[in-house]
């Protein structure tokens, strides 16, 4: 399916411009390839890049993360990995599907593409290297709710994932305890906090994961939580904030709502 990546760049030269369209496509290339492989037996998608792919939240994102909860004893790493990487070569593609060694809970894969800006004409460079991180949190928080969903972007997919409030609770976990400034972090949120329809965050999910990050002294409600969060927002430096996911915003009229004040503003409502 090359002469269709091709297609979709319809003449692109510019690398800056071309990345998100490669990136996405092959996205949703892994995914269907998970889904071929009988992944979604056992795994659910969540993150930013599901955020993307589900509910079209207007900004890229990098890497493909899951949670193992279904059926442990049929998950396989290694075999889903197995087939991605069959699936790319025989397309064409100068695939190599890596794990990183010694990582016990949270089992990490990085998928590299050589050559592929060269071949879509967006690089000079034969050798360059584009990489997709795919990461599976083996022993997730206890009390996820998860669903699935039908999805066409590029491909057909049959997507499980977690639920939109067990979603917002794993966002509220990555903006509490990360211990650095992730700017895409604090997007999610503040586009969540502008979803009139969102339910309220998952809280025995929002919960367990905290405990199991060893706060101990916080439970979250639906009274308090915005308090707590917004307490961190207020220390935030808005410029790391901006470094960090500027890059992956699509640019739009909403977008210029996305400022330090705002933010506060929603978590004060």
């Amino acid at each position: 399916m090359k002469p269709y990546l091709k297609q979709l760049l319809d003449g692109t030269t510019d690398i800056q411009a071309g990345l998100p369209v490669v990136r996405e496509y092959l996205q949703a290339r892994i995914l269907e390839g998970l889904q071929k492989s009988g992944a979604f037996q056992c795994l659910a998608f969540h993150g930013g890049t599901s955020l993307r792919f589900l509910y079209d939240i207007p900004r890229y994102s990098e890497d493909l993360d899951f949670a193992l909860e279904f059926h442990p004893e049929q998950y396989d790493f290694q075999r889903y990995l197995a087939t991605l990487e069959r699936i790319f070569l025989a397309e064409g593609y100068a695939v190599e599907v890596r794990a990183k060694p010694d990582q016990p809970v949270v089992n990490k894969a990085l998928i590299r593409f050589r050559g592929l800006f060269y071949e879509m004409g967006l690089s000079p460079y034969d050798t360059q290297v584009f990489m997709i991180k795919l990461e599976v949190d083996t022993n997730p928080p206890p009390k996820a709710h998860c669903e699935s969903t039908i999805v066409q972007r590029y491909v057909d997919l049959h997507l499980v994932h977690h639920d939109r409030a067990s979603l917002l609770a794993g966002k509220l976990q990555a903006v509490l305890n990360r211990v650095y400034v992730k700017g895409r972090d604090w997007y999610d949120l503040w586009w969540y906090l502008n979803q009139s329809d969102w339910p309220q965050p998952n809280f025995d999910y929002l919960n367990s994961g905290m405990r199991q990050a060893g706060i101990d002294d916080l439970t979250f409600t639906a009274e308090n939580w915005k308090e707590i969060v917004r307490e961190k927002a207020e220390g935030l430096d808005w410029t790391a904030v901006l470094r960090d996911v500027e890059p992956f915003i699509i640019k739009g009229e909403q977008q210029r709502d996305f400022n330090q004040v705002r933010l506060l503003e929603l978590l004060g409502s």
